[in-house]
């Protein structure tokens, strides 16, 4: 099910939305991008056209940006948001993924009032901090996200700790130089339109995410199966199918994360790796639900120099697993 938003779309004055685009690659140096010229080993490949309002793609290894669309341009997330939840989890000093987290009935009324997407935790289960990060990148779990906030935010009552929790992922994108990003929910579905980003900054926390292995070793699944103790003692299995449909389509794609929101319309944070080299990028804004996947397979295919894109179909989710 699609994550939905609430809020009247950001406005922005002309200032900060339309200046001109630049992104800092190694160095300091600046380049002007809209789109980036291309590298010297594209150079005689045609720029990709993309649907997005809003695209960008950089080397993993180097933070080199590669092409760009709308770079600067602030736009809500969607679920996207939910990889800055992750990889402020991933890098809470002491985190334990082993630890026993007790399924709140807060967190299915949460999903049912907000028609989010779902793990479809059940109220009493004991799930690890690695089941959840699973639930929440996989299916998109609004429920995950939230009892993940709950769990590693500070306060007294979960309205507080979901608080610190965001603040905490604001930190973080502030420790990561991010001028043009801000979070006011912990999953994406936004109560205020103050959760919203940038192709390049978006690009920086998904480069940021994916030098942790256990945040790759999660992304990179189709599926996840898992048991969890429930409230009476007993054993349930819980079944997780990425949504990220250019897994098993793609060549080479290794993540990372969809989103889909009524303001934000369709988003992808993706990753692909050939060889020794892995490209991470964003697509805000799509024209489609397929069309995000599609405008990242022609970005990827321009930074690998292939043409995979042309040929891909894209893989089917079984009946009954979530949409985003």
């Amino acid at each position: 099910m699609d994550v939905r938003t609430r809020s009247v779309p950001l406005i922005l004055n002309n200032t900060s939305v339309r200046r001109a685009a630049t992104v800092v690659i190694s160095g300091g140096l600046l380049l002007t991008v809209s789109p980036l010229a291309a590298p010297a080993q594209a150079a005689a490949r045609p720029v990709p056209t993309v649907s997005a309002k809003g695209a960008f793609l950089m080397d993993q290894a180097s933070g080199k940006a590669l092409y760009g669309k709308g770079n600067d341009t602030r736009r809500q997330m969607a679920s996207t948001t939910k990889v800055a939840t992750a990889i402020t989890v991933l890098t809470i000093p002491g985190v334990s993924l082993s630890k026993k987290v007790t399924v709140k009935q807060t967190y299915r009324d949460y999903v049912t009032r907000e028609k989010g997407s779902t793990a479809d935790l059940k109220t009493g289960d004991k799930v690890t901090v690695r089941q959840l990060l699973s639930g929440l990148m996989l299916p998109s779990g609004c429920d995950a996200a939230y009892a993940l906030a709950d769990t590693f935010g500070t306060g007294t009552t979960t309205a507080a700790r979901t608080k610190s929790f965001i603040g905490k992922m604001n930190a973080k994108a502030k420790s990561l130089g991010l001028k043009n990003t801000n979070f006011d929910s912990f999953d994406g579905i936004s109560q205020g339109g103050r959760n919203y980003t940038t192709p390049s900054d978006l690009t920086k926390i998904a480069r940021h995410a994916f030098s942790s292995a256990t945040f790759r070793e999660v992304v990179k699944a189709q599926k996840y199966v898992t048991k969890a103790t429930t409230s009476t003692g007993g054993t349930r299995t819980y079944t997780w199918y990425n949504t990220n449909k250019l897994l098993g389509t793609y060549s080479g794609a290794v993540g990372m994360k969809t989103g889909t929101g009524s303001v934000a319309g369709p988003c992808l944070i993706f990753a692909a790796t050939r060889g020794s080299k892995t490209y991470v990028g964003v697509i805000l804004g799509a024209s489609s639900v397929d069309a995000r996947f599609k405008d990242a397979g022609k970005l990827l295919d321009y930074g690998f120099g292939s043409s995979t894109a042309k040929s891909m179909k894209l893989r089917s989710l079984p009946a009954g697993a979530q949409r985003d």
